[in-house]
């Protein structure tokens, strides 16, 4: 789909310039007056965009079918951007109860804090997404698969629930990935990513990213031009780079996933593992209707032994390197309770399902084959 795509490159080089600079010279005051009142100029101020930004968010508008892209500096900022843009005092967010760990943050404590009232419920029942609708409620919020548990949220039957509440359906899409998942064409309003995880894929790039409706971007445009969480040129020109090989990567962190999940499924020293892709996964059927890319290079397992067991083994690993963050080519591994989620409570981790033992694995894009023996030694 992105391909051979060349938009706002109008130099002959094949791979587009570094546009390294703060601010454009205007060619005459009337000129300059008209583009300081476009939204997202490419070639005003970098706080308000550049050539850099305005290729890539055409590719990432590309890949998830929107009719526009924003991308900002950082997952958090497009998250944080997506729902504030969209939120004032007095109104109402119904979501899940499992999200990425500065998401359960910013429902439970920053929200609030500004007069936003949030229910939380369980992803994987419909009808308490229905029950938790209020007259003010403006959001719907979710995210699926879930970090780092893999549970799904049904996307067609929440969007709808919004709708008919008269509220935006807004979800994370950076664990499944646009690859493997389509939100908006499920009928969500707006998805975010954490650009820094598969789309760019080589762990060198914080980013963010929100697509959606050109009037629903126009407006998260105005409140990142204010607050100001600006992707700079150099890190648009990496993600760019990344998204290049996007489609490769992807296969091969589908296809290895579900090598390791099967592997770890038979090992007598785990207890259970969370993977969507496996026939044993609750939500199997569900996975298959709306993910039907794939599966994703996410896994989660529990040790027979709890956290004793699950510290040996990620003190054991050579090749899965002890590291939080995801989406890269090379595999990591991460203890969530106490290395991802250590800022939230034993209540909250508990309700998220998120256990002592618990072991998060992304797969990366090397020999599958290397990536279980190193796990095999490790469990041993």
């Amino acid at each position: 789909m992105i391909q051979g795509a060349r938009p706002y490159n109008d130099t002959a080089a094949v791979m587009p310039p570094i546009y390294q600079t703060t601010t454009y010279q205007l060619p005459s005051p009337e000129a300059g007056a008209a583009i300081a009142a476009e939204i997202a100029p490419s070639q005003f101020y970098t706080r308000y965009g550049s050539p850099n930004n305005k290729q890539v968010e055409a590719l990432l508008a590309a890949l998830e079918g929107s009719e526009a892209a924003l991308v900002l500096g950082s997952g958090m900022a497009a998250v944080s951007t997506a729902l504030l843009s969209n939120l004032k005092a007095g109104d109402h967010v119904v979501a899940q109860h499992t999200h990425y760990t500065a998401t359960m943050s910013l429902l439970s404590d920053v929200l609030p804090r500004f007069g936003i009232e949030v229910t939380q419920v369980d992803q994987r029942d419909i009808e308490a997404f229905a029950r938790a609708m209020r007259p003010n409620t403006k959001i719907v919020y979710t995210e699926t698969p879930t970090n780092p548990t893999m549970d799904l949220t049904d996307l067609r039957a929440t969007a709808e629930i919004a709708h008919a509440g008269g509220a935006l359906a807004i979800t994370d899409n950076t664990f499944a990935s646009a690859y493997n998942q389509r939100p908006l064409a499920l009928g969500y309003d707006l998805v975010v990513h954490s650009a820094t995880k598969y789309l760019n894929g080589h762990s060198d790039v914080t980013a963010g990213v929100i697509c959606g409706p050109r009037a629903l971007i126009e407006k998260a445009w105005e409140h990142m031009r204010i607050n100001g969480p600006v992707l700079h040129p150099f890190e648009a020109w990496l993600l760019r780079r990344g998204l290049q090989t996007y489609g490769l990567r992807m296969a091969r962190h589908n296809a290895n996933a579900l090598a390791v999940a099967r592997f770890l499924e038979s090992h007598p020293a785990v207890s259970r593992v969370y993977y969507p892709g496996l026939e044993s996964h609750p939500q199997h059927a569900l996975a298959k209707r709306q993910m039907p890319g794939g599966f994703g290079g996410m896994i989660a397992f529990e040790m027979k032994g709890g956290y004793d067991a699950a510290y040996r083994v990620i003190g054991r690993t050579k090749l899965c390197i002890l590291a939080v963050s995801l989406g890269g080519v090379e595999t990591l591994i991460t203890h969530p309770a106490s290395m991802v989620h250590s800022q939230q409570t034993d209540e909250q981790r508990a309700q998220a399902g998120i256990a002592p033992g618990l072991i998060r694995l992304s797969v990366g894009c090397e020999d599958v084959e290397d990536i279980i023996a190193d796990l095999a030694q490790a469990l041993a």
